[in-house]
């Protein structure tokens, strides 16, 4: 396993020198200045992998730029609308330069609208730090009183309703500010934010689309590019649903492990892969992480491993951020499924045996508190996360369990 950090360029608060102290292998990062749609040029390319392997002073790092994250789909693509087709070939344009600069691996997403949705970016949690979270109910006050989308309440059960009704009452200017920021809030790095009459005019527009037809946009997107992709040795992989369940009436394709399923059958090429988010997939209580491994692991290209505590049994409710080893997903037996996945990779003499994996998110503690790093991604934190997921590692492959680097 790969042990990669996510990196947001040169205005990350997080530098390519405390990379390098985290013990990191590989960076995944992406050109967020670059509107989405638009042709990733090969200068620009070049130029993150400059800043990747340059330290503070100027001295080589000796890390290098592991995998794409991420490769935006527009919006367009994934509604068919206006200028979608050139935006097609705008991507295999980006895949191109991608594969010439020696990149092999492109984690994308199909999500409409929002790349992810939270409700609180500092969530405190009992050991004083912070991490972030989703409330349910917060959700549905923030859904039906101050975005007023039609028919919102509908989506609700009565309970969360009621309780939206009483929060949103008493709730000051100054927090339905910030609950709408942080709804709205995005990709972390991204130039791109939206306002609520933006949020109105793409719902407007998705309500008019059912999730099979989303589905049969994403297959006619991957029809186009995984072929490519195969040609050019590029391992595309898609990012689930965060969260995996159906929010402000949008549909939702790739929650489950039917959803991953259905694509990889449909376009069902090796390119044609899996991010397997163990924190947007564990955040529903009927998706087996492990098992979804071990039954898909052929076509993982890519992981992020964190870990969120649900608050409730329901599949549409709260959930924050928990420790890496912590929350509601069984680590252990997860990157067990990982390591016997990669022992197969090796005695078929994939070159892809060696699966990349971040440490996804982590709580802000000690002087992440001070550094306000994108939210979701401090720099002590995820370091933490990443020792503890070092040592399961570690541990399984040591040869008294059957799981070392020689299969």
């Amino acid at each position: 396993m790969r042990q990669t950090w996510r990196w947001f360029g040169p205005n990350d608060l997080v530098s390519i020198d405390d990379m390098l102290q985290a013990g990191v292998e590989g960076v995944v990062s992406a050109l967020h200045h670059v509107p989405t749609g638009e042709v990733w040029t090969p200068e620009e390319i070049a130029r993150r992998q400059r800043e990747i392997a340059t330290r503070g002073d100027g001295s080589p790092s000796g890390l290098t730029w592991d995998v794409v994250e991420s490769l935006p789909v527009s919006e367009a693509i994934k509604k068919q609308k206006g200028e979608w087709r050139q935006h097609i070939e705008n991507y295999k344009v980006s895949m191109r330069h991608l594969a010439d600069a020696g990149i092999e691996i492109i984690c994308y997403n199909f999500m409409p609208i929002l790349d992810w949705t939270r409700t609180d970016l500092a969530y405190r949690v009992a050991h004083g730090g912070t991490c972030m979270r989703f409330d349910a109910v917060d959700f549905a006050a923030f859904d039906i009183h101050i975005l007023q989308r039609d028919g919102a309440a509908e989506d609700f059960s009565d309970t969360i309703c009621e309780e939206a009704d009483k929060r949103f009452a008493e709730m000051s200017d100054a927090r339905k500010q910030e609950l709408t920021r942080n709804v709205a809030f995005g990709l972390p790095g991204s130039t791109e934010s939206l306002t609520l009459d933006d949020l109105r005019a793409h719902l407007a527009e998705y309500g008019r689309i059912p999730p099979e037809q989303l589905r049969a946009n994403f297959i006619a997107f991957l029809e186009e590019v995984a072929p490519l992709a195969e040609e050019l040795g590029l391992r595309l992989c898609c990012h689930p649903d965060d969260p995996p369940f159906s929010l402000l009436g949008l549909p939702r394709i790739m929650s489950t492990e039917a959803d991953y399923k259905a694509i990889m059958d449909a376009v069902d090429i090796p390119a044609n892969g899996i991010t397997l988010c163990s924190g947007s997939l564990g955040a529903r209580p009927d998706n087996d992480l492990p098992g979804m491994m071990r039954r898909l692991g052929d076509r993982v290209h890519f992981l992020h491993l964190r870990n969120v505590q649900r608050e409730s049994d329901e599949v549409v409710g709260s959930f924050h951020e928990a420790e890496h080893l912590g929350g509601g997903t069984d680590m252990v037996n997860l990157i067990a499924a990982v390591l016997e996945e990669e022992a197969r990779r090796r005695k078929a003499g994939r070159k892809d045996a060696s699966i990349p994996f971040r440490p996804d998110h982590g709580q802000d503690i000690l002087d992440d508190l001070k550094r306000r790093a994108q939210p979701g991604y401090p720099a002590i934190g995820r370091l933490k996360g990443l020792a503890e997921l070092r040592g399961i590692i570690t541990a399984l492959e040591h040869p008294a369990f059957g799981l070392s680097r020689g299969g």
